[in-house]
């Protein structure tokens, strides 16, 4: 259970929901919990969550290691500030910054290189899924975004893949289970026809749109959902910890 807090939460209010996030009790043993604050909160959170099972994650990053990059961090930053794992191709980094699966590439090719985990988002818009383009829109960005290990045939197991309809992103608008299901499976039989099977069926592959208590469980029943990319209902502690155990229900 990845939460993306995206631009929002001051440092007092980001410690008041980490402590109780802390305090909860989460087993551990059926759920990875991975938090991703802005960077400005990151010390903060691998200060508090240390010595917890619980992740930390920077939610983008440049694929140069230093440099002339006003306004940057790099992978080797996230590193120091604890971060095991960063969110890449986000759609509203493909939207609103231009970003291209290109540059998404390039990304990956660095975090990995440096040692984190990436998270790897595609998703289609709502015209391209009332136009039934969603699967070649996502079979591009995945040809894109990780044509460097398309081209060596193989993929680190570790990294993540995150399935997020642009349309149901923070619009309330939720892929129903099983139209979740259907995009998951695409991906899942992609990863399988590029790389070798233990590679396709070991990568993660989540859910993001408008997760949520009432839907969580839904989607956890689904046999390729394998987690969820959280963003508002990340940001108050009763809502995440209640999709976190979602297990419990």
């Amino acid at each position: 259970m990845a939460a993306n807090w995206k631009m929002n939460l001051s440092l007092d209010e980001a410690r008041d929901l980490l402590i109780r996030i802390k305090k909860n009790e989460i087993d551990f043993n059926k759920v990875d919990v991975l938090v991703a604050p802005p960077f400005t909160t990151l010390q903060l959170a691998n200060e508090l969550l240390d010595g917890t099972d619980i992740l930390v994650a920077g939610q983008n990053m440049h694929w140069e290691e230093k440099g002339a990059l006003t306004g940057e961090i790099s992978a080797l930053m996230l590193k120091e500030a604890g971060c095991s794992h960063v969110i890449l191709g986000h759609s509203e980094r493909r939207k609103l910054f231009f970003e291209t699966s290109e540059i998404i590439n390039r990304k990956v090719d660095a975090a990995i290189v440096a040692g984190l985990i990436p998270i790897v988002c595609v998703g289609e818009t709502l015209k391209e899924r009332e136009e039934k383009k969603t699967f070649d829109i996502i079979k591009a960005q995945l040809n894109e975004s990780l044509e460097f290990f398309c081209e060596k045939e193989s993929l680190p197991t570790k990294l993540i893949l995150a399935y997020e309809p642009v349309w149901a992103i923070g619009t309330g608008k939720t892929a129903t289970p099983e139209a979740a299901q259907e995009v998951h499976l695409f991906l899942r039989r992609w990863l399988l026809e590029n790389f070798d099977h233990d590679t396709g069926e070991a990568i993660r592959i989540l859910y993001g749109g408008s997760v949520k208590q009432g839907n969580i469980k839904e989607l956890m029943f689904q046999p390729d959902i394998d987690g969820a990319l959280i963003g508002g209902a990340s940001l108050e502690p009763d809502s995440f910890l209640s999709i976190i155990r979602f297990y419990e229900s």
